[in-house]
């Protein structure tokens, strides 16, 4: 597990930056968190590091959007407003895997997507000292049930050093 701070929509696009240089085609990412976490934010920043310089935003009615960068396809999917797993299987996510893209999702985590690298975005809490709260801080939480991760481990957690908690 990875913990990391964040204490600017800016610093969430640059640790999303990071990841997205470790990124490759076929990988499934799932973005977790509640409203306003800043699920958008690394989304904008995964696709600026992958070279997509058009504007990237929450496709909460259309459900997908697709973009394409360099040699790289970004499916940018959020499933916030579907409430059955058919609805999710009718999007097809699997096969915009096989289409030599990665896939990240926003509200991923509400149904089983099979094997991702699950990234949580959580609002800061109250501090225990009674300091006013810093309320763009983000606490970001990457883990993996995907296997394809392993071997980037390493390179990922150097990517994102600078945000990690200590």
């Amino acid at each position: 597990m990875i913990e990391l701070v964040s204490h600017s929509a800016e610093q969430t696009r640059a640790i999303a930056a990071g990841v997205a240089t470790l990124a490759r085609a076929g990988d499934l990412i799932v973005l977790a968190g509640q409203m306003g976490a800043g699920k958008t934010a690394f989304a904008q920043g995964f696709a600026r590091e992958l070279g997509i310089h058009e504007p990237v935003t929450s496709p909460t009615y259309t459900l997908v959007h697709s973009y394409t960068g360099g040699s790289t396809t970004l499916h940018h999917a959020d499933l916030y407003r579907l409430e059955h797993t058919a609805e999710v299987d009718d999007l097809a996510l699997a096969e915009l895997l096989e289409d030599d893209a990665i896939v990240l999702v926003e509200w991923g985590d509400v149904v089983d997507l099979g094997p991702h690298l699950h990234i949580e975005l959580r609002l800061a809490d109250d501090p225990l000292d009674g300091s006013d709260v810093d309320v763009d801080q983000r606490e970001i939480c990457i883990t993996s049930s995907d296997k394809r991760w392993l071997p980037r481990w390493e390179r990922l957690e150097a990517a994102v050093e600078e945000w990690t908690v200590s």
